[in-house]
């Protein structure tokens, strides 16, 4: 269950595609798997963007129409970018939801510092960024092919789902044992 994971985080971030062509579960699972109270940050697009905001009415909305993030297309990555950052500030899970193949050659930044590229799409940008500043992420990808190199692993249990190391084996708080 996608619970059991969400429930190591309270801070969480959703991107995907602006045109999803799938059935709404995988959408529906994640929204219901985010604990009460958690922080929630999304774009401002159509498609899965728009499915987050009426699930979250409460999520923080990460507008282009603001111009905080400038104009034309450089603002929509700007603003990703933020949305990102945000999540890797706040120590939250990016969840993602692609609905094409990985474009060829597209693989996670190694740092912050690299370039914002998605070869077209914007979906598949943020998750190679969020990837490369190190943020816990899990994808659903469906019938997608699992891009190479990216470290991205199945979620045991969760046929099309997709997670990165520190997802799939969290780190757990040490316990102190008693002495007597």
């Amino acid at each position: 269950m996608l619970s059991t994971t969400f429930n190591y985080y309270t801070c969480f971030g959703f991107s995907g595609s602006r045109k999803w062509g799938q059935s709404p579960a995988p959408l529906s699972s994640a929204a219901a798997a985010v604990p009460p109270g958690s922080r929630v940050l999304v774009g401002c697009a159509a498609g899965v963007d728009a499915f987050f905001r009426l699930a979250f009415p409460t999520a923080e909305v990460f507008s282009v129409a603001s111009g905080q993030w400038g104009r034309g297309r450089g603002a929509f990555a700007a603003r990703s970018v933020a949305c990102v950052r945000a999540v890797v500030n706040g120590g939250g899970l990016w969840v993602s939801f692609p609905s094409s193949p990985c474009p060829v050659g597209l693989v996670p930044a190694v740092s912050q510092s690299r370039c914002f590229s998605g070869s077209g799409s914007g979906s598949w940008a943020s998750l190679a960024f969020a990837l490369g500043c190190s943020l816990p992420c899990v994808v659903f990808l469906g019938s997608l092919p699992v891009p190479v190199a990216w470290g991205l692993s199945p979620v045991p249990g969760l046929p099309g789902w997709f997670g990165c190391p520190q997802v799939l084996a969290p780190s757990q708080s040490p316990v102190q044992l008693p002495l007597f």
